[in-house]
């Protein structure tokens, strides 16, 4: 497939998904790669396919010794540069590598094109004094790249599509600003109280107030951060989207909190974790379910934001 915004920067990993020593297989851009960390901390990427007989390197095992990654099928070895191993023989490369950006704990690539935006800061930015809580709502969602963006951008699907998990009520934008690939702005959310059973079901709503302020910014087209503040401390979630193929867009989210409670924040970490899990799921299932895009007849409020988005993924 051509790819999807050719020389845009993306966020396909987190050491955390990785392991060290444990094959990872990701899909960008219709073409599947294998990744891996040693426990040295380095990660490599390489096409997936073994150049043998074709089978997929991912369901293979990493030699810690000498960093190969070796095919399920035959035994054979590839080093990080794509070469089969032999120890008295220096191979032309068989299989292309895929070049990594590795930033702190974050596993960033072109996929192979060449760079035409830097890739951002903003979670380098946003994350100083924030403890790494987990990675949730990790998906491949059955729909093209932007469908997945625009649902990030639409200030109007949470009260529909996440209504029965936060009652929302009402959602005011404000202090909208468009600075290129970068959106900032501020969400005030009001909302009704939920239930005993909801609130025992997701334990985390119990420190979700009537009414709050989230602070989003976005760099497109990968990253979507939000900045939660409620009584007992500050929540961040970071949805990171890439295209798999034309059909089909991974996403998932980078979750850190500033709790001071110690026990408040051992009890909120699952149940915060599992919040994400149920927004993207309802995410998800609002892509897969919907017919074939057309033109809109109808305007709703702060449209023009998931407008900015199209229009950028446009006129890439």
């Amino acid at each position: 497939m051509h790819p999807i915004l050719p020389g845009a920067p993306w966020l396909i990993a987190h050491r955390s998904m990785l392991g060290v020593n444990k094959p990872h297989k990701i899909t960008l851009n219709g073409r599947d790669y294998v990744l891996w960390q040693n426990q040295r901390g380095e990660v490599f990427g390489l096409d997936n396919i073994c150049p043998h007989m074709q089978a997929p390197l991912s369901d293979g095992w990493i030699c810690r010794a000498r960093d190969t990654i070796t095919c399920p099928f035959h035994a054979l070895e590839f080093d990080t540069q794509g070469q089969l191993y032999r120890e008295e023989t220096v191979t032309q490369p068989l299989l292309e590598k895929l070049d990594l950006t590795v930033i702190g704990d974050n596993i960033w690539t072109y996929g192979g094109c060449e760079p035409k935006i830097p890739i951002p800061e903003l979670i380098e930015r946003i994350t100083p004094g924030f403890e790494f809580v987990g990675i949730a709502g990790s998906k491949s969602i059955q729909g093209d790249f932007l469908s997945n963006i625009l649902i990030n951008y639409d200030y109007n699907h949470q009260n529909g599509t996440h209504r029965e998990i936060f009652k929302i009520k009402a959602i005011e934008v404000n202090d909208y600003q468009e600075n290129g690939y970068t959106t900032k702005l501020l969400q005030k959310v009001t909302r009704d109280d939920n239930t005993f059973k909801e609130l025992a079901s997701n334990p985390v709503l119990f420190t979700v107030p009537k009414t709050f302020v989230n602070q989003f910014e976005y760099s497109f087209p990968s990253l979507t951060s939000f900045i939660a503040t409620i009584p007992s401390g500050q929540f961040i979630q970071i949805h990171s989207l890439y295209p798999e193929t034309e059909n089909r867009t991974k996403t998932f989210v980078l979750v850190f909190a500033k709790i001071q409670n110690l026990v408040l924040k051992i009890l909120l970490k699952n149940s915060l974790l599992k919040a994400v899990d149920e927004v993207i799921r309802q995410d998800t299932e609002t892509i897969e379910n919907l017919y074939p895009r057309q033109k809109p007849k109808i305007r709703l409020p702060n449209e023009e934001i998931m407008f900015y988005a199209q229009k950028l993924y446009q006129e890439w």
